[in-house]
């Protein structure tokens, strides 16, 4: 059962990530909810999931204008567990995986799943529900995604922390009620 939800997770998280989710606009059939919190944004989409919802952030780099960093972390009702993808660019050490740090928290290792010409991806994969709770007790306005390039030398994506408790809040609790939504009963005998 565990097996199968997680694999429902991964499916949900590995939906596309771009630069037009982070519009905030009406959705249309088919397409994720979004909207902006803060530095988030808490996306939905309109599929039965184990985790209908996310939040991520995708940041650029301001002189190339290539994407350095997308993460989304998304809660999995059924298991009370977060889960969370992570990708960063190419070209990187993959047998030192990444960390998640603040002022406050230090991440365990997390290790590379795949990569592909869109960056190396960390996850999608459960993580302890301490992760999200850490974040949002965080007094930083920002933390890092440590990384280990090829030739050896570390580097820290930033990504921000501004609005990270109320699109977590808020994630959470549409995920809930997506969770305990019934679907329409689409097969309803016609009279």
């Amino acid at each position: 059962m565990k097996k199968a939800i997680l694999s429902a997770v991964c499916a949900a998280l590995l939906l596309p990530f771009g630069g037009a989710m982070a519009q905030e606009a009406d959705a249309g059939p088919g397409q994720p909810d979004v909207k902006p919190v803060g530095d988030w944004f808490v996306r939905c989409f309109p599929i039965e999931s184990p985790s209908p919802c996310d939040m991520f952030q995708e940041l650029d780099s301001p002189t190339t204008k290539q994407r350095v960093l997308t993460i989304s972390l998304a809660y999995v009702p059924s298991m009370d567990r977060h889960a969370i993808q992570i990708i960063v660019p190419l070209e990187i050490a993959i047998q030192k995986g990444v960390t998640i740090k603040t002022d406050t928290y230090t991440s365990p290792v997390f290790k590379y799943r795949s990569c592909d010409r869109n960056g190396c991806k960390v996850g999608p994969m459960l993580v302890d529900n301490s992760l999200a709770v850490s974040l949002a007790k965080s007094s930083s306005e920002s933390g890092k995604v440590n990384i280990v390039a090829d030739n050896g030398k570390s580097y820290g994506l930033n990504f921000f922390l501004k609005g990270f408790t109320a699109a977590h809040d808020d994630m959470v609790a549409q995920a809930r009620a997506k969770a305990k939504a019934k679907p329409a009963d689409a097969a309803a005998p016609s009279p």
